[in-house]
């Protein structure tokens, strides 16, 4: 097939952007970039709202998921004069892995902001697989603004499961609801469950969001040593779930929902019910091992999911 059969022009909100290699292999499922399009295409009337006005980090895989793919967050060079874009301080962490003379050199980071369809479909014409967030928007001025959003990301360290996080995901739910914080979960489209409480009206600092998600990660660990960490240290994991507090950072990103995932096959960070939650503590979550079934939610899975449930994190986005 020549190159020009897999290139073709669309018009996608009055915008024309050029689509190419849409029958190339991204997963060694056989998901190709045409379904990659195809699949956001059709979710963003869910997706756009979580990923307005909030700077975007994707990983990009022009080569498929099998290969070394590579984390962009300055808006490339050749990018369209129409996309919303915001220029931001660099921070310690804030780094590519690139060579001198690349990114790693720049004082600030340039962000695509994704507010619309077009933007979307540009982004992932670039084989941008996953989306990642941070827990605050952008201001009208181009600024960073307090925190609208509290995360907690539980991951099991071996031999732990996602069973493991559905049980903590329930113990923090209930400690955080004495708070009159809301959680709401979504897994991460990995091992893991991400749990996400809205906390705009408290206007609390950064700093301030990051202490909290810290004492509770503490706290549970305290109250169930056995199962949960708050700790990175890879020694303190195994068997037991971390508690990952440090995502509130102002720094640092969580993978956005309905984001897919580069693993070998197309898994989604979906929104969930506490009623799977629950079933997944009990060890109720699919065929194949306790939980597994959680996991399982591909992106006809989730667009039929939106189909019938709505979207589950539609309070988050407003």
């Amino acid at each position: 097939m020549s190159p020009d059969s897999q290139r073709v022009m669309v018009d996608v909100g009055g915008r024309e952007l050029q689509l190419s290699n849409l029958e190339k292999p991204l997963y060694p499922t056989g998901f190709t970039k045409g379904d990659l399009l195809d699949y956001y295409a059709r979710i963003a009337p869910v997706m756009l709202r979580h990923l307005r006005d909030r700077p975007v980090t994707v990983k990009r895989f022009p080569e498929g998921v099998e290969q070394q793919g590579f984390i962009a967050k300055n808006v490339p060079r050749h990018a369209p004069d129409w996309l919303r874009t915001v220029t931001l301080p660099r921070k310690g962490t804030d780094r590519w892995g690139k060579p001198s003379g690349s990114e790693n050199d720049r004082e600030t980071t340039q962000f695509v902001v994704v507010e619309d369809l077009a933007t979307l479909m540009w982004l992932v014409n670039l084989a941008a697989v996953e989306f990642h967030t941070p827990m605050w928007r952008i201001g009208q001025k181009g600024q960073p603004r307090s925190p609208d959003l509290l995360v907690l990301d539980l991951d099991p360290g071996h031999p732990a499961t996602i069973t493991e996080c559905c049980q903590i995901a329930l113990s923090l739910r209930d400690r955080v609801s004495k708070d009159g914080i809301e959680l709401i979960p979504k897994t991460s489209g990995s091992k893991g469950v991400q749990l996400y409480g809205r906390i705009a009206a408290r206007r609390w600092s950064a700093d301030r969001v990051n202490d909290y998600a810290r004492e509770l990660a503490e706290e549970l660990e305290r109250t169930l040593p056995d199962l949960a960490v708050s700790r990175m240290a890879k020694a303190l994991r195994p068997g037991k779930v971390l508690i990952d507090w440090s995502q509130n950072n102002m720094a640092k990103t969580t993978v956005s929902p309905y984001s897919l995932r580069a693993l070998e096959r197309p898994t989604v960070s979906t929104p969930l019910s506490w009623d799977e939650v629950g079933r997944g503590a009990d060890g109720d979550g699919g065929a194949d091992g306790p939980g597994a079934g959680l996991l399982a939610f591909g992106p006809r899975d989730v667009l039929a999911r939106v189909e019938t449930l709505g979207d589950l994190f539609e309070s988050l986005g407003s």
